[in-house]
């Protein structure tokens, strides 16, 4: 169970490598390693969530990227907004480390990178955009949690998007941010990923 990406300190043996992945026209070099997520590509739902945002629109402000993992939606989204301060928080500590030296290997500045197990060490509540990939496999309550928990931490107007999988519970997510932001729009489908848009009021 310690080897799963979601865990604060997986114990599977490092295996570091780097690569380079374009992400909004900019190649990005990445380290990963073993027990994190998606070690040896940006998955294609975060690379599908990030077409989505694209077209978004969310009020001026903070970004938090809850379960950041190595970093890549987190350091692409602060370097598309290079005005924006992006925070990036995970539980996994070697994911962290990852994401820390990808954020420094890149020379982004304007992030911020913590551990917090969802939003416990979140202290900010005015941010303009909670983006997340959840970690399905921790189970649908984390997921869950992420998804209910991201309105504490919006300013209004402030928008919740996630990508979830249809047959790893997007229809459940979405019924989850209908009930708790009385509103959720699919923004994309692509491939049986779903990116879920909610908006606090």
């Amino acid at each position: 169970m310690a080897d799963h990406y979601y865990t604060k300190d997986p114990s599977a043996k490092h295996a570091e490598k780097s690569w380079t992945f374009s992400l909004y026209g900019h190649d990005f070099n990445f380290n990963t390693d073993s027990g994190v997520f998606s070690k040896n590509t940006v998955d294609f739902g975060s690379r599908t969530l990030l077409d989505a945002l694209e077209e978004a629109e969310f009020p001026a402000g903070k970004i938090i990227d809850v379960g950041c993992g190595y970093g890549p939606i987190g350091l692409a989204i602060a370097y598309h907004y290079p005005k924006r301060q992006v925070d990036m928080v995970d539980v996994n500590e070697r994911a962290l480390d990852l994401a820390r030296k990808n954020a420094a290997e890149n020379q982004i500045k304007n992030v911020n990178i913590y551990s917090s197990d969802v939003y416990m060490d979140v202290v900010e509540t005015q941010y303009a955009a909670v983006i997340t990939n959840p970690p399905i496999r921790a189970g649908k309550k984390i997921v869950h949690s992420i998804l209910a928990g991201a309105k504490d931490h919006l300013m209004t107007g402030g928008s919740l998007i996630a990508v979830i999988q249809k047959k790893q519970g997007a229809p459940s997510a979405q019924v989850k941010m209908e009930e708790v932001f009385g509103n959720c729009e699919v923004l994309l489908k692509r491939k049986g990923y779903f990116i879920l848009k909610s908006v606090k009021n």
